[in-house]
């Protein structure tokens, strides 16, 4: 499941700012503060093209906000966020939408067709790619399409909404916590689903999730947001996890 190859759109326009060889997404010394409370401060990574990238952290500790701030939903106070050397503040949100595919920990809150069909085709039509008869690469069955995806169980909500994310073959995949409320066995069929396609695309992922275990099974590299700082460091057991959190 998960093959398709076709339809790769992914043009910079002249006015993207120049981004350094195969990267995709760069922070550079980003600060953010929400009132009082300083979320961010001095926030610089960079994830490149074909690389899964795992951000741990406490709960609390601003990963969902830095996930937003990669898709231009919230802006920083200072520095810069690019994605494929588009500057989140400078350009408009819709621009960076197609670069970016985004997956909520909580499927409802990202599906919203009455149907299966036009909850995996709504992004693909916005986008202009070619709509399909099948999707069983995503494992979801013709007869099933014109069902209602809020009848499924939550597993396979989250398939559907996934398979509404990498049917339109983003060039940068943020999950937020995907696997949470999966069994094990769900839990891993979504990776491999997303592993695949970024292999595929040679796509850049940033994955969020307290699962270790997941975390070391596919991550290229796994940083830390600790005091609103990114640690860089290689986390392989959950005793160096609570060592540097």
């Amino acid at each position: 499941m998960f093959k398709n190859k076709a339809h790769r759109r992914h043009d910079m326009s002249p006015s993207a700012v120049p981004a350094r060889e195969s990267e995709i997404l760069c922070f550079e010394d980003v600060h953010l503060s929400f009132g009082d409370l300083k979320l961010l401060q001095g926030v610089s990574f960079s994830v490149r093209a074909g690389e899964f990238v795992i951000l741990l952290g406490e709960n609390g500790a601003g990963k969902s906000t830095l996930l937003r701030l990669c898709n231009g939903l919230i802006k920083p106070a200072s520095g810069s966020v690019t994605v494929r050397g588009h500057d989140t503040q400078l350009v408009k949100t819709s621009r960076i939408a197609k670069e970016v595919g985004f997956l909520f920990q909580n499927p409802d809150r990202q599906i919203f067709n009455k149907t299966i069909r036009e909850e995996i085709e709504f992004g693909i039509k916005l986008h202009g790619i070619p709509v399909r008869e099948s999707y069983n690469e995503f494992r979801i069955p013709d007869f099933a399409l014109n069902d209602d995806p809020f009848t499924l169980s939550r597993g396979e909500r989250q398939r559907v909404a996934l398979a509404s994310v990498l049917a339109c073959e983003p060039r940068l995949m943020l999950l937020d916590e995907p696997t949470v409320g999966l069994d094990d066995c769900e839990a891993r069929q979504l990776m491999d689903a997303v592993k695949r396609r970024q292999k595929e695309n040679n796509a850049a992922v940033l994955l969020i999730t307290h699962d270790l275990d997941l975390a070391n099974d596919y991550a290229d590299r796994k940083l830390l947001l600790e005091g609103g700082r990114i640690v860089h460091a290689d986390i392989s057991s959950w005793q160096d996890f609570a060592a540097q959190a």
